[in-house]
């Protein structure tokens, strides 16, 4: 008798594209609000229900809080001026990527299949995140080119994932969702020597966290016992 997702706990590969809204902690809450996250991954899992895989995301936001980041290149006015001397509009937004090496199991306690249920996971691997300065139609020199690594504060470092949330896979394979909470913890240095604004060297190791609700589609793909691939 052939097995199907629906009856017994079967291996099977899903890939994975969610979005998660995320609120940061430790050191990045005095660098950015909320932020959201684009991620990608896949992780395979077998009859056993344990999985493993890889994770990435892309981090965005324009809530940016860093105190006097810019504070060397406004005027009396509280003006930024371009090489013509006139106005300029400057954007400040957050950028930054994770990638994550991740291991779990799925635990069928809830949901309408064995493949189905809370599903726990942790994982190592890789942030890294910067202030993105933006000048629109405007040229200002100090804010060009080279000059920018003096303010956008970039670091990066290991970091950790945890996560528990609920994998959905239909009876009818149409109908594939997963949610649940999860955090990242990066344990990040900063990799510019030097801040212009603080005329400080940029130095010191950073604990950044962000807490979120991630929300997303899952594609499984599995193989039935006559060899072929089923989506």
């Amino acid at each position: 008798e052939l097995k199907s997702i629906h009856q017994a706990a079967i291996p099977l590969v899903s890939v994975q594209v969610g979005y998660a809204h995320q609120w940061p902690g430790g050191d990045l809450a005095s660098r950015f609000r909320d932020n959201s996250n684009l991620g990608l991954g896949v992780w395979r899992k077998g009859e056993s229900q344990w999985l493993v895989g890889v994770e990435g995301s892309f981090l965005f936001g324009n809530k940016v809080i860093e105190p006097g980041i810019l504070s060397n290149v406004i005027n009396s006015a509280g003006q930024v001026l371009d090489q013509d001397g006139v106005m300029a509009d400057v954007f400040l937004f957050q950028r930054g990527w994770t990638v994550f090496g991740v291991g779990g199991k799925l635990l069928p306690v809830i949901g309408p299949n064995p493949n189905s249920g809370l599903v726990l996971k942790a994982g190592v691997g890789y942030m890294r995140h910067k202030v993105r300065v933006q000048t629109q139609k405007n040229v200002v020199p100090q804010l060009e080119d080279d000059y920018l690594e003096g303010y956008d504060r970039l670091s990066a470092g290991p970091a950790a994932l945890g996560y528990l949330g609920y994998q959905h896979f239909g009876k009818r394979r149409f109908v594939n969702y997963h949610i649940g909470a999860e955090v990242m913890a990066g344990f990040t240095q900063p990799l510019r020597a030097f801040n212009f604004d603080t005329e400080q060297p940029n130095s010191g190791n950073r604990f950044d966290l962000l807490t979120g609700i991630r929300a997303g589609l899952s594609l499984p793909i599995y193989r039935k016992p006559d060899e072929k691939f089923r989506y």
